[in-house]
């Protein structure tokens, strides 16, 4: 008997997270929260399996993805004290053997860092960004910045969760003024503090090559985000998250305040692709933004994520009224919640990505 073609078999794509030993020898299609995308491969003929990570049987994991055709992963920059230091590595290798990788870690070093905001802003959709590569550097130009605008963000590069992110408030005057500062971690509470002992605390962001990016604080954020989920250049939902007590039907209602004066979100509500509030956002996505940013990061096309997002906030209202957008970030790592609408698309690129590097191969 002769050996099935590549064309008459069905393409194996591992799905990566992150657990245990006890996580991985449980996992099935049907008992984790990606569910809905093994399902989604499956009814397109593919044959997904789970592939649990972690670093104490990073052997059993590489086996497992040299043996597979297509990886797809959900793993944090950050997660629990682990970063993806080994992970992107064994990724490499395993696209270098030419096994379809999405996201491949090249391509989340170009989109999914915050230094994707200092690359792009000529595109016209996160205001004036400026990166600091070193503390001196922050030192240096920090300060002036912050006392012209008064408001400030700082994000490191890598990161998830609000991890390294900081809104800076000048709250006073002087030569090293007091500052307000309120880590985006979790339940943080803001803290006064001098400028300068805030930079010295900022100089762990640089260690390994990190770095820091500087951002305009966008007061409208108090209004909620919007994420853009995309598949490869397709826009395939949306997500709000609205402040606590705020609704659909009420999106200007003052938000309600926690007792440190800070709004908090916890309301997130999902849209399709179509949803009408949306629509001058998805085409800006689908028309310009996207296909400028592949051209002005140098990533081909067909390296594109099968699902990624890109989290924007309000910026102020145009000449005719209408909303503007300014970009917080892009996740590329691991996105999740995603729209009910987005399986059957990341899905049906995963299969068509695998199939080719299967023919490839």
């Amino acid at each position: 008997m002769g050996q099935t073609s590549v064309t008459e078999r069905k393409p194996r794509i591992a799905i990566v997270w992150r657990g245990d030993a006890q996580a991985r020898a449980a996992a099935r299609a049907d008992n984790n929260r990606l569910a809905p995308v093994f399902e989604a491969l499956a009814a397109l003929g593919a044959a997904p399996e789970p592939a649990v990570y972690d670093e104490a049987f990073e052997d059993q994991v590489r086996h497992q993805l040299m043996s597979a055709d297509g990886v797809l992963v959900w793993v944090d920059p950050i997660s629990g004290g682990k970063d993806r230091s080994r992970l992107d590595p064994l990724l490499r290798q395993v696209a270098d053997a030419g096994v379809w990788v999405s996201a491949h870690p090249g391509v989340i070093l170009k989109m999914g860092a915050k230094s994707v905001l200092h690359e792009t802003q000529g595109l016209g959709w996160c205001g004036d960004v400026r990166r600091y590569a070193s503390p001196e550097a922050l030192a240096a130009a920090f300060p002036a910045r912050l006392r012209v605008d008064r408001r400030r963000v700082l994000k490191q590069n890598r990161g998830n969760g609000g991890l390294g992110v900081w809104k800076v408030e000048l709250v006073g005057e002087g030569d090293d003024p007091p500052v307000r500062v309120h880590h985006q971690h979790g339940d943080a509470e803001p803290e006064v503090l001098p400028l300068a002992a805030f930079l010295d605390r900022c100089g762990a962001y640089f260690a390994d090559g990190g770095m820091l990016i500087d951002q305009p604080f966008f007061p409208r954020v108090y209004e909620g985000m919007v994420r853009c989920y995309m598949s490869e250049g397709e826009l395939v939902g949306f997500s709000e998250h609205l402040p606590r007590g705020a609704t659909p039907e009420r999106p200007d209602d003052p938000p309600p305040m926690t007792v440190s004066g800070e709004p908090m979100s916890a309301t997130k509500i999902m849209y399709g692709a179509d949803e009408p509030a949306f629509a001058a956002l998805r085409a800006r996505m689908e028309r310009e933004w996207a296909p400028a940013l592949l051209s002005r990061l140098s990533i081909d096309p067909a390296a594109l994520p099968a699902l990624w997002d890109a989290d924007f906030v309000r910026g102020p209202k145009d000449a005719d009224g209408a909303d503007t957008f300014a970009l917080c970030e892009i996740n590329v790592s691991a996105v999740y919640p995603f729209p009910p609408t987005a399986p059957a698309k990341l899905a049906a690129a995963a299969v068509r990505r695998t199939q080719a590097a299967m023919t490839a191969r």
